[in-house]
């Protein structure tokens, strides 16, 4: 929520606060310090406990919402919300390792089924809510909201979650840490303000996709000598990890693409308010929460999960085609049941990649591949984005041409403006707005099916009911018992 909230704030934040040009830099500050750090908590917890982590993670997040309530100007907002950034990557990753800790991973499919679901509710409440504070209380409230929040999660981990008895050989990877932030920071960067700030080949998106290709070809150099990897190599040679972040990489892609660009249409082509056109999300919520859930119960009952991405993979292409044929009069409720289906498509991915990747790595990697894999659906999501704005704004201005008014480019076109047109003109240009995005949602949906494709590749192993042993000592165990049972050789089972 603490990525969404701000967005329908920001037109009443800057009008208090100035500083236009530097609007987007309120959401890119933090969606840039969260992205890069969660793979470093991930480790941190491996290397000195979650609950410890999570507790840091939740103070910082604290004091970046109570030093952004106290903004003065754009520049001190921004500085606030790296603040926040830096402990709320921490908050999902840790959150979600802990479950690894303390329930089987038989058991684990519907507790992460209910992330997803809590995930969800969040993408889409935080709009709604944004702009029901800023309407009646006042813009800081989104941030101190957090405050009450915050500081009973604190209470309740601090009363229930039992540190690790263990003691673990700290041996901390400073260089791979700084390699891998620069190396991300880069490359959000350059996928966040190209098409935007900065035009797509200008020297300075070239720059920072150059910086963030040298970064990270030295963090994987560095990563393959180092005694603890803040990101270990040996896990993208576990199928079940490098299937699940690549799937997740391409289904974050269709998910935030959709969850921005669907707005604009309900708000430009059937005329809603911000605040209604965010409830008019639910039904894609309804459906993210419904087989998030159905998913995570599916795999608590049969210990299976291999078809779950493939379907809902399937389902989210069939949800995003239809999308894509929206014209100006398609009935709300045909929108309705398309979100639907996109919904139901993202929320099995999202709590099979987690639990699939716990069981399929060694305990002391379970940190550090949650985190990778919550790593790879942020960065497609910020990279799908920008290549769906770039897509969405250069089919815009090519089918506007000479329909608008002097002056009156895709730069004015907004809710306002177009109300503001002639009868004639205003139909012209909301018949190309609903065109222009047309080719975002195919786009979408060429992702969908290359993630249907891989989810073709996942390995099944089989969720273990005991946290005793590790995935593989598990596997081999029921092996002995399987070939000792019909006489055959070891590894006949498998």
């Amino acid at each position: 929520m603490g990525q969404t909230i701000v967005s329908t704030a920001l037109p009443t934040i800057v009008g208090q606060l100035g500083g236009l040009d530097h609007l987007t830099w309120v959401v890119i500050a933090y969606l840039l310090s969260s992205t890069v750090v969660a793979p470093i908590y991930g480790k941190l917890g491996d290397l000195f406990g979650r609950k410890i982590v999570l507790q840091v993670a939740i103070v910082i997040f604290l004091i970046g919402a109570v030093v952004s309530a106290m903004a003065t100007d754009m520049t001190f907002l921004i500085a606030a919300r790296t603040v926040q950034g830096l402990g709320g990557g921490g908050l999902m990753v840790v959150a979600m390792t802990v479950v690894a800790d303390i329930i089987p991973p038989r058991q684990r499919g519907k507790v992460q089924g209910l992330f997803g679901a809590v995930f969800g509710v969040a993408t889409v409440v935080g709009p709604l809510l944004g702009g029901f504070i800023v309407e009646h209380i006042s813009w800081q409230w989104i941030f101190l909201i957090n405050l009450p929040l915050g500081i009973l999660a604190l209470v309740v981990i601090a009363a229930a979650l039992r540190p690790r008895a263990e003691r673990v050989k700290h041996s901390i990877d400073y260089t791979g840490f700084v390699l891998l932030s620069s190396g991300l920071t880069a490359l959000v960067l350059a996928t966040s303000l190209g098409g935007n700030t900065f035009p797509w080949f200008s020297v300075e998106i070239i720059g920072l996709v150059a910086g963030a290709i040298a970064a990270l070809a030295a963090f994987i150099w560095v990563e393959s000598r180092a005694e603890e990897p803040v990101l270990p190599l040996v896990l993208f040679r576990n199928n079940t990890f490098a299937v699940t972040s690549a799937v997740g990489f391409l289904v974050g892609m269709a998910m935030f693409g959709s969850i921005t660009f669907l707005p604009m249409y309900l708000q430009l082509a059937k005329g809603i308010s911000p605040t209604d056109s965010a409830l008019q999300l639910v039904p894609m919520m309804v459906g993210l929460i419904g087989a998030s859930m159905l998913s995570g119960f599916a795999m608590t009952r049969t210990g299976r999960y291999r078809m779950l991405p493939i379907g809902a993979t399937f389902i989210l292409i069939i949800g995003l085609v239809l999308l894509a044929t929206m014209q100006l009069d398609t009935p709300s409720w045909m929108v309705a049941l398309y979100m639907f289906l996109v919904g139901a498509g993202i929320g099995p991915v999202n709590s099979v990649s987690v639990t699939a990747t716990q069981n399929a790595v060694d305990r002391q990697m379970v940190g550090a591949a949650t985190a990778g894999t919550t790593l790879f659906r942020q960065i497609g999501g910020s990279i799908g984005v920008s290549v769906f704005g770039a897509i969405f704004s250069s089919g815009l201005a090519s089918r506007l041409g000479d329909i608008m008014p002097a002056g009156g480019g895709t730069g004015s076109f907004s809710a306002q403006a177009v109300a503001a047109l002639p009868e004639p003109v205003r139909g012209m240009v909301l018949e190309a707005f609903a065109s222009a995005l047309h080719p975002v949602f195919f786009t979408a949906a060429a992702a969908a099916v290359l993630a249907f494709g891989l989810s073709f590749l996942l390995e099944e192993r089989p969720l273990a009911n005991s946290l005793r042993k590790e995935p593989e000592a598990e596997i081999e165990a029921e092996e002995h018992a399987t070939a000792a049972a019909v006489g055959a050789p070891i590894g006949a089972a498998r």
